[in-house]
């Protein structure tokens, strides 16, 4: 059974005699073969191939007992298990420095022969420093022999074979699945496209429908335009006056609101630019503040290493100590022994000199004895006075050094109560500048919210301009209409122009439009809006052209209705209410009677927010300041400018 533990290409420098140092790419290989027939043992397999050339090599096979010398040769502290997993985190720490101009470990393969051709090589993990080049491990790997670059050059043709199978298998399915895909795409393809005649064909008949009703409409809408041109010539003139008149209060309010903007908008650059400053000054004193923090750390660093290289001493010191008093010790009791010998020697020299004359000889050899004990006695007391006088010196220098211990214990502690304080009081500014942070961020979120309602105001103004220019353009095509239709009468001998029904009613809100797909002839759109009080009541006698129409204004609790009676053929036709309700039955029957469209389609009755209302069509209309709700309803307002042209209306 084999394990792959390790497969990589690496950087390595080969070395050979006689020959320049080159770098090049190896693969290295490492497994744990496994055979438990017939004993149990494991094996490390090392192997160094090269992807270019695939002659490249080199085997080594190491087992249990292979290892123990190889642990005993290079002096290794860990077992054969753990050998694998460090051998691996030496390559992979290879590995991360191999991309450095100048790495840490470097993988060496050195071979004594001159070239890299069947011989032995050495594979080294060299650690460089500063002071040598240590060697972690070297492992002799031997060249593989024919037989096995065969069973190599087999083994990596099956695995390619393996691949490619693997490659193909992919590759049909791929294959497969986009040619699914691309039918599937077809199919969605053709249904689409069915799709898109069907909605061609069904927005052409909707086109030709709408473009007939759409000409229809307009034919009608214009026949009653004819009608109220008269009475819109007087409502444009206060029309013109009430709109100047609120156009100038608008204006005079937005440059008062802009000038306060503006001023206010002075006023926060000014505190932005005072928060700048404050920033930039906290944030010098911050930078100051962590370097004084950075020295005092570093001050403390140095004072604890210090401390430690004075503990380390004093230790030596006491050791020493201990053992001169051990000696000292030693020494009192040879002395002790010495004593006793001398007091036994006293007793035998009494002895003897009470046997002096008769063992004379004795004596003599005695006394010699005893010379040569008094001299070692001497030598020693002199020796233990020795000893005294270094174990007096040894104390003396203890002593100094355990002041200069407690000095420096001083000197760290009010240190650390220094770092402590300049931390704190770092932290406090870290705080304050937060803070100050903070508060900028909410000026500049009311500098934005007062820009944003700066260009809101200004682009209001921008749009009362044009419904202004818009509503002059109305002016002037209606004066030009009634001078033509004056000119007119003059010609012919007809009296006033009779209508074959009642104008129909039309409900104008707060922002209405005229929309451009209603008159496609004209090709442009008209937009028109109209806004009137109903609280108020409004006298519309001087509307009435002449005495064929009589237009009324009622003012209800429903709403403001507008009646119209024309002075035709048919003087026995009611008058047509326009309410908020809509058209009245009377108006709905006489349509349907003559044939004629029932009025202006319902998307003519859009609501426009983004529009500007025109105020005060009629002379005697009063205006209301709250134009947010307004509610009137008057019947062939719109039709009249329907058939304006283009020129007086821009898009």
């Amino acid at each position: 059974m084999t394990e792959l533990l390790f497969n990589k290409t690496l950087q390595v420098l080969v070395k050979c005699k006689d020959c320049d140092d080159r770098r090049t790419f190896i693969r290295v290989s490492i497994e744990l073969q496994l055979t438990s027939n017939p004993i149990h043992k494991k094996d490390l397999v090392v192997r160094l191939t090269d992807d270019a050339d695939l002659y490249f090599l080199y085997n080594l096979v190491i087992s249990e007992e292979d290892f123990q010398s190889l642990k005993v040769q290079q002096g290794l502290l860990i077992d054969f298990t753990s050998f694998p997993q460090k051998f691996i985190d030496l390559l992979d720490q290879c590995i991360a420095e191999q991309d450095k101009d100048n790495p840490r470990f470097l993988l060496q393969l050195s071979s004594t022969s001159s070239a890299l051709d069947h011989s032995p090589a050495s594979l080294n993990v060299v650690e460089t420093n500063a002071f040598k080049h240590l060697t972690h491990l070297s492992l002799k790997l031997l060249p593989g022999s024919d037989v096995e670059v065969k069973k190599y050059l087999a083994t990596c043709l099956a695995t390619v074979k393996e691949e490619k199978e693997q490659l193909q298998q992919r590759l049909r399915k791929t294959e497969e699945d986009l040619s699914r895909q691309l039918s599937y795409a077809q199919q969605t393809l053709s249904e689409k496209s069915r799709e898109l005649d069907k909605l061609r064909s069904e927005w052409t008949s909707q086109t030709t429908s709408l473009s007939s009703r759409h000409t229809q409409d307009l034919t009608a809408e214009r026949e009653k335009a004819l009608e109220i041109q008269t009475k819109l010539q007087q409502q444009n003139d206060q029309l013109r006056r009430e709109l100047e008149a609120a156009h100038q209060r608008s204006t005079q309010q937005l440059q008062v609101r802009l000038s306060e903007l503006e001023t206010s908008n002075r006023e926060l650059t000014e505190k932005k630019y005072k928060s700048d400053s404050t920033i930039r000054d906290l944030k010098a004193k911050v930078l100051g503040l962590e370097e004084e923090s950075q020295r005092a750390k570093q001050q403390v660093v140095s004072l604890r290493r210090e401390n430690s290289t004075l503990d380390s001493e004093c230790h030596d010191k006491e050791r020493l100590i201990n053992q001169l008093q051990t000696r000292v010790a030693v020494l009192e009791q040879e002395i002790k022994d010495k004593d006793q010998l001398v007091l036994r020697t006293k007793e035998v020299l009494e002895a003897t000199q009470q046997q002096k004359n008769s063992v004379e000889e004795t004596s003599e050899s005695k006394q010699l004895q005893i010379g040569k004990l008094e001299a070692t006695v001497k030598s020693l007391s002199e020796e233990l006075i020795k000893a005294n006088g270094i174990i007096k010196k040894l104390q003396g220098d203890l002593k100094a050094l355990v002041g200069k211990i407690k000095v420096k214990n001083t000197v760290t502690v009010s240190q650390e109560k220094i770092l402590q304080e300049t931390t704190e009081r770092l932290q406090r500014e870290q705080r304050e500048l937060q803070e100050t942070q903070q508060k900028l961020r909410l000026k500049e979120e009311e500098v934005s919210k007062l820009r944003e309602q700066l260009e809101a105001t200004v682009q209001k103004l921008d749009e009362s301009r044009e419904v202004l220019k818009t509503n002059e353009n109305v002016i002037t095509w209606l004066n030009k209409q009634l001078n033509e239709n004056q000119l007119s009468r003059k010609q012919e001998a007809v009296g006033m122009f009779e209508t074959p029904q009642a104008a129909a009613g039309l409900r104008l809100g707060t922002h209405n439009m005229l929309d451009s797909k209603s008159f496609p002839s004209l090709g442009q759109p008209y937009p028109v809006t109209s806004t009137l009080n109903s609280k108020h009541s409004f006298p519309l006698s001087s509307l009435s052209t002449g005495p064929r129409s009589v237009l009324t204004l009622h003012n209800q609790s429903a709403g403001t209705k507008v009646q119209f009676n024309p002075m035709s053929a048919k003087p026995n036709m009611p008058p047509v209410e326009v309410g908020n309700g809509g058209l009245a039955a009377q108006h709905q029957s006489s349509n349907k009677e003559n044939g004629e469209p029932l009025g202006l389609d319902s998307k003519y009755f859009e609501r426009r927010d983004n529009s500007i209302p025109l105020r005060g069509l009629v002379p005697s209309m009063h205006l209301n300041k709250d134009v947010t709700k307004p509610s009137v309803n008057m019947g062939g307002v719109k039709p009249a400018l329907q058939s304006a042209p283009s020129a007086y209306f821009p898009g």
